[in-house]
């Protein structure tokens, strides 16, 4: 075995509801209110749960390995041909292959200092080197990312909406960000909450693929809008060479068969989608609002989550579990004095915020 492995950190996601209730005793599971993980709580079209029923059947047929009526339907939607157009079994898997393609040691990744895990798991995983950006008011700081850039420099991730702070960069400032960005480094726009975003920070990535950038692809998912996080379905939007040449390193059938119809169903539904998103940032100004009632600061957010200073996250998180709200500390992030909170639906963020009320008069 590769003795380095052992040295490699392991990706902590979100407990489930029914593991937290088998912890603590708890024997009532509809009183516990998950928003630990940034799921979408209002779950995937109608019109995706009845395609997925159709498939159902045929579960002992292999998929379609290229994906090809999902990826017909995708690029007209996105204005992109299917060319130029890959599907992962979630983005993070597509984040693997990238670091698969471009990273081996004596090469580095450029990322900001909190931003997704996955980039940093990736990089390790084939020994290059983490150039880690301090951010800027909690936002990707892209020209002190640019200026990290070295020779050996291969990645660069932009996050956004960042995980795990919320914040955007100006749309118009990160599209000319990326036309300067050397051809030898290939620029990752993660835009996994692009869905729930408002309209007035949302941009247009994908023009950078339409006018023939190389070094650029963008990252989305069908986990946080369509609410499909369950099926692991996401996808990459790049030139057609680079798409080509991560179909020659992913496994084959790594999307499965429901993932597809449940994918191809969500996009007919855009009023599903609409509503999603602005329940979604109805919820945040709920959130954010309530915190900030409270005294407790709260980074301006454009997912479908916010970042609290409630200080002492850890303990908040601990204290939380126990009144049977589950959010997510920050320390694994470098930010012990944080935690993260999902938006739920509105009876879930009023739940969420008599809690951390009740908890805040605990800590004083």
């Amino acid at each position: 075995m590769k003795e380095w492995i052992e040295q490699l950190a392991v990706y902590e996601p979100g407990k489930p509801i029914e593991e937290v209730a088998r912890e603590l005793g708890f024997e009532d599971l509809s009183e516990i209110v998950k928003v630990a993980s940034n799921e979408n709580e209002w779950g995937p079209s109608p019109k995706a749960i009845e395609a997925m029923k159709d498939v159902a059947a045929d579960m002992h047929r292999y998929p379609d390995g290229g994906c090809f009526y999902l990826r017909k339907q995708l690029a007209a939607k996105l204005d992109v041909k299917p060319d130029q157009l890959l599907f992962g079994n979630g983005s993070n898997e597509l984040i693997v292959l990238l670091a698969h393609l471009y990273l081996e040691p004596g090469t580095s990744m450029v990322m900001a200092e909190q931003a997704f895990a996955v980039y940093a798991l990736a990089t390790h995983l084939y020994q290059a080197d983490l150039i880690r950006v301090p951010m800027q008011d909690f936002t990707h700081d892209l020209e002190a990312m640019q200026a990290a850039i070295r020779p050996d420099t291969r990645l660069m991730a932009w996050v956004n909406p960042n995980n795990p702070t919320g914040t955007a960069v100006d749309p118009h400032a990160l599209i000319e960000a990326a036309r300067a960005v050397p051809p030898h480094v290939l620029v990752i726009i993660d835009e996994a909450y692009f869905e729930v975003m408002p309209a007035a920070v949302r941009g247009d990535s994908l023009a950078l693929i339409r006018e023939g950038c190389e070094n650029v692809i963008v990252l989305r998912t069908f986990s946080k809008g369509y609410g499909l996080a369950g099926l692991r379905i996401g996808y990459g939007v790049a030139n057609e060479k680079l798409i080509s040449r991560l179909n020659r390193v992913r496994q084959p059938f790594n999307v499965n068969a429901m993932a597809q119809a449940g994918a191809l169903a969500a996009l007919d539904d855009e009023e599903h989608l609409q509503q999603t998103a602005r329940l979604t940032q109805a919820g945040c100004r709920q959130l954010t609002e309530g915190l900030q009632k409270m005294g407790i600061p709260v980074v301006p957010s454009a997912a479908n989550f916010v970042l609290a200073k409630t200080g002492a996250g850890r303990e908040w998180f601990h204290a939380l579990q126990q009144a049977k709200i589950i959010v997510r500390p920050m320390d694994g992030y470098g930010l012990p004095d944080y935690i993260r909170i999902t938006v739920g639906t509105e009876k879930q963020n009023e739940t969420a915020l008599r809690a951390v009320a009740r908890i805040q008069n605990q800590f004083k």
